[in-house]
């Protein structure tokens, strides 16, 4: 008799999948893999519309093999349940010695410990190149699904952005105001997870900063820091009470479809310094000038340069992507995770495609002040500007 609960482990149309495989495979090629086994949730969401205890073989000729193991009551054609590992790399030896090929891991993605128990259950000298680049490289570029949950996504955070103001009451510590923007996200349909590519960064739903916090260097490779409410967490709000006249840059989470949005709004309670006010400004105009330029074929090292000039010609190049700790890039891609490719850096070997989503942050940090700058995030579309997905008011938002 048939479960009740049984679902299909496929969520993704079948039209929607060859398409995402047709691009994985397109640089399986030029890294000479004949295969690729994926096991971590990213990867699986990329690749089946859920995430799922198992892995997927993906296979140059365009097919694809299921390995389930747990929720038990999925379901798809030809898919093997497993119970053990080794069951598992058993079955892929199989496949793999009926039409010999070069096998691909998630290197980046997967616990060395795990790698081994996979190599180890193959059996033969297996040298595994690395499938991580490849899935980096193919989700790049988005398909036209994917762009629409990102821009349902940008809807949902909009909506949220514009109720910020009312949300702010006198006397407010940064992590009391941040902790009620967590929860007009959640009611709004936030699923509250930032999931961030490697392991070297980690953050929950996102960034509050105002006053000399925004000054504190963060370990982690973000465009702001912050000192957090602990050492095992160093990043954001820090407990800082807002203060009249004093910039509050939110930047927090887009997350309402598996696929993100990245925005930042400045709000203030009072009047802005002066300062403020340009640096603001500036981000502004560098964002709108950056995304005239994104279009197919450009560098993306050339846009930071463009960035980097305009800042330079205002005199706030002290102040750009941070004070005593600066960043690195001014944009970022973005999708299933926060830090996708092409990342706009001055050293970048990223070229733009059709179908990038790419969030541009031009930010400043201001001794005595604080952090300041909007963020965006854009499609980049075959003519014209890129698009925008994040449509909040631009300018400083008052708070009273």
């Amino acid at each position: 008799m048939e479960s009740k609960h049984e679902e299909n482990l496929l969520l993704l149309s079948e039209e929607e999948q060859l398409l995402r495989i047709a691009r994985v495979n397109k640089y399986m090629a030029e890294a000479e893999l004949d295969y690729i086994l994926v096991g971590d949730n990213v990867n699986l969401y990329y690749l089946s519309g859920r995430v799922f205890c198992g892995y997927i073989l993906v296979c140059s000729d365009g097919n694809a093999d299921y390995f389930l193991r747990r929720p038990s009551t999925l379901k798809a054609d030809g898919a093997v349940v497993y119970r053990k590992l080794e069951d598992m790399t058993n079955a892929v030896a199989e496949i793999i010695k009926k039409k010999p090929g070069r096998l691909g891991m998630m290197l980046d993605d997967t616990p060395y410990g795990v790698i081994q128990r996979l190599l180890k259950g193959l059996g033969g000298d297996i040298q595994p190149g690395n499938g991580s680049a490849v899935f980096r490289k193919a989700r790049a570029v988005k398909t036209d699904l994917e762009i629409q949950q990102m821009e349902m996504s940008g809807i949902k955070q909009t909506q949220v952005y514009r109720k910020i103001p009312h949300l702010y009451r006198e006397g407010m510590t940064d992590i009391e105001f941040q902790i009620e923007i967590e929860r007009a996200l959640r009611l709004e349909g936030s699923l509250g997870q930032f999931r961030c590519s490697g392991a070297e960064m980690e953050i929950y739903m996102g960034n509050v900063l105002t006053g000399e916090n925004a000054d504190t260097p963060s370990p982690y490779d973000f465009a702001m820091g912050g000192a957090g409410m602990s050492p095992s967490l160093p990043v954001g709000a820090n407990g800082t009470i807002i203060k009249p006249g004093k910039p509050v840059m939110v930047d927090m989470n887009g997350n309402f479809t598996g696929y993100m949005t990245d925005m930042t709004r400045c709000y203030v309670a009072g009047n802005p310094d002066e300062v403020v006010v340009k640096a603001n400004q500036l981000s502004i105009d560098i964002c709108r000038r950056l995304s005239e330029m994104m279009l197919p074929g450009v560098e993306a090292k050339v846009l930071y340069q463009i960035a980097e000039e305009m800042v330079k010609e205002a005199g706030m190049e002290c102040y750009f992507m941070g004070h005593s700790h600066q960043a690195g890039f001014v944009g970022h891609g973005v999708g299933i995770t926060i830090n996708e490719l092409p990342v706009i850096a001055p050293r970048s070997r990223d070229i733009l495609n059709v179908g990038n989503c790419i969030a541009l942050e031009p930010k400043f940090v201001i001794p005595g002040q604080g952090a300041v700058g909007v963020e965006n995030t854009y499609v980049v579309q075959a003519q014209g500007p890129a698009r925008r997905l994040t449509n909040a008011p631009e300018d400083i938002q008052s708070l009273t």
